[in-house]
């Protein structure tokens, strides 16, 4: 993986693809299917009371940690306490009770997130009741995890999984080519290449926003029209096909449209007549914008960024640190949730949180509407997440929003 976590702990996981590794070693309480829908995991049954802000649920029997300790309504407290420091959670005899100050609807969509999977701490070490349990672990570098031959659900059929992070992505083909590594990472600009070359590739749907994002409000009116011009003269079609070669899917929506199926309503194309109606004021001071110098693919897109803010008469000053005016921002959806995903979205690009009367999409689509208006946030692609398997890997899928499916992998004979 080309990430460096450094802690296992899932509470103090940000959104990442280290949550699939999360994920095979820490269950949360709920689980969502391929359409989204919470399912039962290590709880069973989840009912709220009148009002939304408090909710009863009832745990599975049967399961232990990987260390033996078993779940209880006791370790489910003590864990999600640990991760929603806001929320008040008590134990009810065998049941786990959840209070919230505001009305949470989408609650158990919310438990599914790897942040609030539930975690045994005992004498400076985590258990879960994943089906792998933690083994040697350098920060940043690498993980090993063995099988839980105690899992509820049965034991995998894999012995163990090695995880070398930090890994650059030509290095991870090159792993894999040579066979030194089972599967790796894809990154989207590079899937039609690997699918070209004969490679076995996964993708989900598009499960990434990529946008930019301006750090304030704009200050006058000169500077709205300013953003309105900017906005319409971007050319998103050619980062989707050109800079990202077909891994990026161009958008001026923040959820993917299999997520929230409105997201075509919202034109992508260029609108280069637009510009002219807009007449971007002369007088308009430079704007900044900053990247991740330390991805190449960023700085090609920042440099077309600001190839067609010129075609509207905008300035724009690239810098890799330091305070500006907007940013190049990469942001994984969290949730297949939509109306959650939505609430995540706003709360990584620093945005108000979109507020919501009803869990319709008529409601959802005002939401994001209204977060749009803002003209604080300009989105540019939805990314794929990908991955690449050896022909002797069997097994393995992936869920439309990234997640691995594992439960069924299992590795064939090397040919000789």
């Amino acid at each position: 993986m080309r990430e460096s976590p450094q802690a296992l702990d899932p509470a103090s996981l940000v959104a990442s693809g280290s949550g699939n590794i999360s994920r095979l070693m820490f269950e949360t309480l709920v689980r969502l299917d391929e359409t989204g829908r919470p399912q039962p995991l290590l709880a069973i049954s989840w009912q709220s009371e009148p009002g939304n802000q408090r909710w009863r649920i009832s745990l599975r029997d049967g399961v232990s940690f990987s260390d033996g300790f078993p779940l209880d309504a006791g370790s489910v407290v003590a864990s999600l306490r640990g991760s929603n420091p806001d929320w008040k959670v008590v134990a009810v005899e065998e049941m786990v009770m959840i209070e919230t100050a505001t009305p949470e609807p989408d609650l158990p969509a919310e438990l599914v997130l790897p942040r609030n999977a539930i975690v045994h701490r005992a004498g400076g070490k985590l258990s879960g009741t994943g089906p792998f349990s933690a083994g040697d672990w350098a920060a940043g570098k690498h993980l090993s995890m063995q099988a839980n031959d105690g899992y509820w659900r049965g034991r995998p059929f894999l012995d163990a999984i090695e995880v070398a992070f930090g890994v650059p992505d030509r290095e991870q083909l090159l792993a894999l080519d040579l066979g030194k590594a089972d599967i790796v990472e894809i990154a989207p600009e590079s899937v039609r290449r690997a699918q070209a070359d004969g490679r076995t590739v996964l993708s989900s749907e598009p499960a990434e926003l990529l946008a930019l994002v301006f750090a304030n409000e704009a200050r006058s009116d000169d500077e709205a029209h300013a953003r309105d011009a900017f906005t319409s003269i971007l050319d998103r079609n050619a980062l989707g096909d050109f800079v990202m070669q077909g891994g990026g899917e161009p958008t001026a929506a923040l959820l993917p449209n299999w997520l929230s199926g409105y997201a075509f309503v919202f034109p992508a194309a260029k609108q280069s007549d637009r510009v002219q109606q807009e007449r971007t004021p002369r007088h308009l001071s430079p704007w900044t914008l900053a990247y991740n110098s330390n991805d190449p693919v960023a700085h090609v897109i920042a440099d077309r960024v600001l190839l067609n803010a010129r075609d509207a008469g905008i300035s724009i000053q690239l810098v890799s640190s330091g305070a500006a005016d907007l940013r190049l921002a990469r942001i994984p959806i969290e949730s297949s949730d939509p109306h959650l995903a939505l609430s995540q979205l706003a709360a990584a690009l620093q945005l108000p949180p979109p507020k919501f009367n009803s869990d319709s999409a008529g409601d959802l689509y005002a939401a994001e509407k209204s977060l749009l208006q803002s003209r604080r946030v300009m989105p540019l692609l939805h990314l794929r997440t990908a991955m690449a398997a050896r022909a002797n890997v069997h097994g393995f899928g992936m869920l439309p929003d990234g997640t691995w499916q594992l439960s069924n992998v299992w590795l064939a004979p090397e040919k000789q």
